[in-house]
Order: structure tokens, then sequence, then C-alpha cells
């Protein structure tokens, strides 16, 4: 029988396996090369924004100015396009200008993490914060939504003349898309404000999905959220998966992500004709695969294409963890089987930061199995309610023969850089 080899990605440098070619079936992203001149395309588009005026039309020279960018957890270029948009904005004093790392509910990132993302240069000479999502006393109030949730934003964000929203556009398990107004609900977001666009009646929203924005709930209140701290300008990036920027989207906030998202739906989204016995996703690799917590979006995307009662195997390093901060960890302790977890999430009254990751794994576990590729302690994934594998090859063949005829496999090298779905037409 023919083998075929696939690389994965996982971690900094891949992971490659060998799996039997019948019933196989790979699925990937359409690829898309990279910008011949990324910085060229990059200051064009500020230069030729969709639906505003150039930026530095919008921009005055006493101005104070907030840029908001994405952490660790996402696979921005921040390291180019900051550097890059800072060079466009040298009319305007340094000590204008303050960087907001858009950490939502994440951990904040160290001294050589923001190093490492932006750059020795950018770090030792500008104002840099990482927000923290449960400092009221850094948050000003805005009122509430349309269905009653507090709006609580980052003072330094709110209080600068000009509003600039940085990111990258991504297919997103229960926001639609990534990107646009993601950057400041959850990004620069007071927990309340998180918590109540989290929450366990929004995420159950069948629309709360990969690739919905506009008929979707989460997806309505982040985007009214983020109109009423009235952004500037913004500057959304797509990537391939060499990481390199293949579309630079700027200018008004609703107008230039829509065209991005367009732009991503086209690559990333791909129908498949029917549904699989066994998937094995990643978490597309460093750094979306740092902790278990974010390996949760690959495992949702391989759970749009499996078979009721059939199999999940999630790739992905964990090198930072459940992680340790959070409630991640302490909400899957809850309760004894998934089943149970949701039961207790989903209880009235009941409300944890972090639980809306937990909800959609313990949702994924009520129709597969799913087991677990990492770095991860055994001990650590079996108290995840997952089962732990130490070889990907051994186990596709152990669980094959749990299905009584051969079953259909596939396989998403790129995780949620791919979002398949079952194709009704």
């Amino acid at each position: 029988m023919r083998e075929v080899n696939i690389k994965l990605a996982y971690g900094k440098k891949g992971l490659e396996i060998t799996l039997p070619e019948e019933d196989l079936t790979i699925i990937e992203p359409k690829f898309v090369p990279g910008l011949f001149d990324e910085k060229k395309a990059f200051i064009d588009s500020l230069k030729h924004p969709i639906g505003s005026p150039p930026l530095k039309d919008l921009i005055k020279s006493k101005d104070s100015i907030a840029i908001v960018f994405s952490d660790i957890t996402r696979p921005v270029p921040n390291r180019k396009i900051i550097p890059w948009l800072l060079e466009e904005l040298s009319g305007v004093s340094k000590d204008r200008v303050v960087l907001i790392n858009a950490t939502g509910m994440h951990r904040t990132n160290t001294i050589e993490e923001l190093t490492e993302m932006l750059g020795e240069e950018v770090v030792k000479n500008y104002r840099i914060i990482n927000h923290d999502a449960q400092k009221r006393d850094e948050m000003v109030y805005l009122g509430k939504t349309r269905t009653g949730g507090e709006i609580w934003i980052n003072s330094d964000y709110i209080r600068a003349d000009v509003k600039i929203l940085t990111g990258f556009i991504e297919p997103h398990f229960f926001a639609g898309f990534s990107g646009g107004p993601k950057s400041v609900l959850p990004g620069i977001s007071g927990e309340e404000t998180v918590m109540h666009n989290h929450s366990a009646n929004m995420l159950n929203n069948p629309k709360a999905n990969w690739g919905i924005t506009y008929e979707n709930p989460v997806w309505k209140e982040i985007q009214e959220v983020a109109l009423m701290t009235e952004p500037t300008f913004i500057i959304n990036v797509t990537l391939n998966k060499e990481k390199k920027i293949t579309g630079v989207f700027s200018g008004e906030m609703n107008l230039a992500h829509q065209k991005g998202v367009e732009f991503t739906r086209k690559s990333a989204m791909c129908p498949v004709s029917y549904l699989f016995d066994l998937v094995i996703t990643t978490n597309s690799g460093y750094p979306l695969d740092l902790n278990l917590y974010q390996t949760v979006k690959g495992m949702s995307a391989a759970s749009q294409i499996v078979k009721k009662g059939g199999a999940i195997i999630a790739v992905s390093e964990c090198s930072d963890g459940i992680p340790e901060y959070g409630n991640y960890r302490r909400i899957l302790r809850m309760g004894k089987n998934p089943e149970e977890i949701l039961k207790i999430i989903e209880s009235p009254g009941f409300s944890m930061f972090d639980q809306w990751e937990a909800q959609i794994q313990a949702k994924i576990q009520t129709k597969a199995r799913v087991y677990l590729y990492s770095e991860l302690p055994e001990r650590e994934v079996v108290a995840c309610h997952l089962e732990p594998i130490k070889d990907i090859e051994s186990a596709v063949v152990r669980i094959k023969k749990e299905f009584e005829s051969s079953p259909r496999i596939a396989v998403l090298p790129e995780g949620p850089m791919t979002i398949p779905y079952l194709s009704r037409g």
C-alpha cells in the first residue's frame, strides 16, 4: 500500500508523519504566495486605504496616538508591521505614541517576548503597555451593549486622539473571523465585557461559529463595542502557511476588515463532500500551539467534519503548558467528564473567565473522542479529559481498528488556518 509523507505544523520546526494513502484526504488552505515587496504593499495600503483618507491625513503633529497590536499567541508579523507603521508616523513625537498589547484575557507578555515581537528599537524608544482586563482602574466605562453587557475599555486607548488597530485576519471558532474589531473586544476590554460577550448563551448560538460574522451574536457585539470606541484606522494583514504577508487591508474598520474577510474566505474555507471517521489536526504551529487552551481551536476545526462518535487527534506542542494562568485548567477539573463540565458551565449564574474554551472543548468531546500529541506530561493531558498519545502513526493504526469498515481519515496539516465544512451542494 502506498504511503504519504505529511508535514504537520508543530512548534517552530514542524513534525513529519507517514500514513497509508488509502481513504486519506489532506485538507490545506489554498496557497497564496507572499507579496513581492511586503513593506511597499503595507505603505501603499496606508496611503490608499479602504473607505478612509490616507492615514497621514488623519493625524496632526500634536495628536496622541494609540496603536493596538496582537499578543504573542497570534502570528501577526508585528516585528515588521509595527516599525513600518511607526516610520510612517515619524512626524509625531515618540512620547505622544503608546503601543497597547491586546492581551484580552491572556497573560501579560514579558519584556523578552515584547522584544521578540516588536524588535529592540521599538521596545527601547516607545511606551508599551500590556493590557490587563482585570484592572478596573485602567478602564473607562462606556455604557452597555444592546444585549446588556457592560463596556469597559482600556483608558490609554480611549484617551488617544488617534486610535489605530492592527491585526491578522483568519477564521475564528466562535467569532467568525479574527482581526478588525476583535482588537478592541476582547483585545483591550475589561473582564466584565469579555465575560458577557463570551458567555455560555452566546456561544451556544449555532451562528457563533467559524466563518460567520453578521448573523453571529458574538461578532455583532464585538463590532458594536469597537464602533463605540471610534477607531480612527485599522491595518490588518493576511498570511500564508509560510507566515508571509499575502494581503494588507487598511482604512475604515468595517469596510477594510470585510475586504480582508472576503480575501481570506477564498483560501481558508474548504468544502468537503462527506464527514470523516478520524480527523488529525494541528494548531498551526508556533505561536498558536503554545498551550492547550489555544489548541481548542484546532480541535474545533476538526470537529466541523468529524462524524458523531468519531475521533480527533490534535497535534500541538503546548510548550507553555495548559497554561498555569487563568481558569481553563480549573474549570476542566470541575467535572468528571465533558458532559458534566457542560452542565456546570451552562448552569444559571455560573461565570468564570476562560469558561468559553472549556465549553467548546467539552462540546467537541460529546461528539468525538479527542487524542492529544504534545509535550505535556500524560497526567496533565488525562486531567484535562484528553487521551495522550506518543506516536501518531501507531495511534492511527489502533484507532482504525475500532471502526467496523475502513475508516475515512482527514488531515489538517495547518490546523485552523484551514476551516473545512460539509458542502450541502
